[in-house]
């Protein structure tokens, strides 16, 4: 089936770290990173947003367990697509997280948008043991690729006859069907990228490449994006594949915005993480028509289908819903976004 003008419309979501710290923000225990999580889904649609996804770390106040979070948001809300951003296959169990994940998506009604990778340098040292699983089987690639048999419906396991294997293999329950075409690898290098088109998963291009050929964030990632879908037609997959970048967007409106981001270099870094020169993009930062039109010129925005929108979540809902609402009208159509099935008009979500 040619999905391509589904997976061609510009999409924007936000993208949660869910951090919590005693000490500082609006955000100051587990209980109410989650449940913030779950009220800015929520709002979210209503502005109109497309997608509500969470950053996963563990051993770190922040959102670490994102399958209770996700079906939370599925019944809370009705057309927001929900994600992650991604899942560090490392420390998972292919098979119980098919369990998790075909649940959260039949509770959500097929809305889940799956990002799974190596994911970033955690805090722990050889945190993936500690959950159980020895380093040197601990291999994300494989495991990703077991866990996407395991979604497709496939037999992972022989039945047991009479105290010994035999008959048809068994194939995990529940199955949720279309959930194996909605997996998307997280991509930190073009070789990567290209990888990624051939196992047939949608490319979500990580917030820092892990090299640097000296050109512009925007720039090197647009073309990553470019060696993707090539390897995509290269390989013949039927369906149209999804690509999505991130982006640091603090529209400056009030005093309080220029407090907390007006200082903000909107510049692209470049530094030494992972074993590699890196090069991490830049903050759009400022009036809302400068940051639209400098969004407008960024190569990668233009490439991908969908711009996850980064929020600084331990300054609560409120604030990060107003702050998407400001994005919403004034930022993101610039760059070829339109808002669908909007809920509510009003500037200002009912947030109880």
């Amino acid at each position: 089936m040619d999905n391509s003008n589904e997976a061609t419309r510009k999409r924007i979501g936000f993208l949660s770290f869910g951090a919590w710290h005693p000490g500082g923000g609006l955000t100051h225990t587990g209980a109410d990173a989650l449940q913030q999580t779950v009220e800015l889904a929520v709002a979210a649609e209503q502005i109109g947003i497309d997608g509500a996804f969470v950053r996963v770390h563990h051993f770190a106040r922040q959102l670490s367990s994102p399958f209770p979070l996700l079906a939370a948001i599925g019944v809370k809300t009705s057309r927001i697509e929900i994600g992650t951003g991604v899942i560090d296959m490392r420390y998972e169990n292919p098979l119980y997280m098919a369990e998790e994940a075909a649940a959260a998506d039949l509770l959500a009604g097929g809305r889940l948008q799956l990002g799974v990778s190596r994911g970033s340098p955690e805090p722990a040292w050889q945190g993936a043991e500690a959950f159980g699983y020895p380093v040197e089987s601990n291999d994300a690639r494989d495991k990703t690729a077991l866990f996407r048999k395991a979604i497709s419906g496939a037999g992972v396991v022989a039945g047991d006859i009479g105290g010994k294997p035999g008959g048809p293999m068994l194939a995990v329950q529940p199955q949720s069907p279309g959930l194996v075409d909605r997996i998307w690898w997280g991509s930190g290098t073009r070789e990567s990228a290209v990888w990624v088109a051939e196992q047939g998963m949608n490319l979500m291009s990580s917030t820092l490449l892990l090299e640097d050929t000296r050109v512009p964030f925007d720039e090197l990632q647009a073309e990553q994006i470019t060696l993707f879908h090539e390897a995509w037609q290269r390989a013949g997959h039927e369906r149209s594949p999804r690509v999505s970048v991130s982006r640091s967007v603090m529209p400056i409106t009030s005093d309080l915005d220029r407090r907390l981001f007006g200082r903000d270099e909107n510049e692209d870094q470049v530094g030494w993480l992972d074993g590699a020169i890196s090069r991490f993009g830049r903050s759009y930062s400022g009036e809302p028509d400068r940051i639209a039109e400098e969004l407008a010129k960024d190569a990668a925005v233009q490439a991908a289908d969908t711009v996850l929108l980064t929020v600084p979540s331990q300054l609560g809902v409120e604030y990060n819903a107003q702050m998407l609402d400001t994005i919403a009208r004034e930022v993101a159509p610039a760059f070829g976004w339109k808002p669908e099935g909007i809920v509510s008009e009003s500037a200002s979500p009912d947030l109880r």
